[in-house]
């Protein structure tokens, strides 16, 4: 019976480990709106009834899909600090701004992979959804304190203005993973990935300004 039960859960763990891959395909390259339930069945091998056993709407979709990135940018998160701890240990500290330029540079290049969903930021029932999501938040709250210290370190050495509120640092960082200067440089179709995320990570951190003086 346990071992009827444990290919069960096993058939259903890939059947959602499908359909989320499927929702985080469609979210990055057709967006919440755009995206039906139809679609993300079809793309997961599904019937739709199927679907619906696991996730009774589109809302639930998104928050899974939410959900996998969030574990996968706290897995990144937690690989800088182990490497950090080390090189620290090691003599050889990294500098905050520098834990939090690699996050940043890992969001945009999971967004230029197609991989990063993309939601509406003023659909109200989506973010009352995410909102009451336990497992969602609880990733948010946990990648959010994790950037802070960092933030917090980075302003506290000069590495950052300390005269912006963190918060404001923090929403920015985030911003860069649907940066939409980042899709469009990407649809231009004239430079690399490599291009892209140097050049908004350089004005996400450097600025626009030059280093020329204003006479």
């Amino acid at each position: 019976m346990k071992a009827r039960s444990s290919i069960k859960e096993q058939i259903q763990r890939v059947r959602e480990q499908a359909i989320v891959a499927a929702v985080n395909r469609l979210l990055a390259t057709k967006g919440y709106d755009a995206m039906t339930v139809d679609e993300v069945a079809a793309e997961a091998g599904l019937a739709k009834a199927s679907l619906y056993k696991l996730f009774t709407s589109k809302e639930e979709l998104a928050g899974a899909a939410m959900v996998g990135v969030l574990d996968r940018a706290l897995a990144f998160v937690d690989g800088l600090r182990a490497q950090a701890q080390e090189a620290a240990d090691s003599g050889s500290p990294v500098a905050a701004l520098d834990q939090l330029k690699a996050v940043t540079r890992w969001a945009m290049q999971t967004q230029l992979e197609g991989e990063m969903p993309s939601l509406p930021a003023q659909n109200s029932h989506l973010s009352a959804s995410l909102q009451s999501n336990d497992a969602y938040m609880d990733r948010l709250i946990s990648l959010s304190n994790r950037l802070s210290i960092w933030i917090a370190e980075a302003q506290t050495s000069g590495q950052l203005q300390a005269r912006f509120p963190a918060e404001l640092v923090l929403y920015t960082l985030f911003a860069r993973a649907c940066d939409p200067v980042v899709a469009l440089l990407k649809e231009s179709g004239q430079y690399t990935h490599g291009q892209i995320i140097d050049w908004v990570c350089s004005t996400t951190f450097d600025g626009l300004a030059g280093t020329r003086p204003v006479a």
